[in-house]
């Protein structure tokens, strides 16, 4: 009975540790490694230009589409973090409150 109860506790502290971090990452394929592959900052712009990705009044979290992207907002204390993933890609990206 010990053991059950060890364990979970030990994933709970594991699980713990992956709370939210205040380093934000950026990836994507440049221009360079990828044909035409949107950059990091395109995407960016496109982002903040689109309507349909614009928050919600009153709402924490959103989705949205930049092209074969699939954007995700959440609101953070830095302002709106936003990953966006296509298949086999994925960026993030924070966009700071004004």
């Amino acid at each position: 009975m010990r053991l059950p109860a060890l364990l979970t506790i030990l994933a709970l502290l594991a699980l713990a540790g992956c709370g939210d971090s205040q380093e934000s990452t950026t990836s994507a394929p440049d221009d360079r490694t990828r044909g035409s592959a949107p950059t990091v900052k395109q995407i960016r712009a496109d982002f903040q230009r689109n309507k349909d990705c614009q928050r919600p009044p009153g709402a924490s979290r959103w989705g949205c589409s930049i092209g074969a992207y699939r954007c995700q907002g959440v609101v953070s204390g830095r302002g709106l973090s936003i990953s966006c993933a296509r298949p086999g890609e994925s960026i993030a990206f924070t966009v700071p409150r004004d």
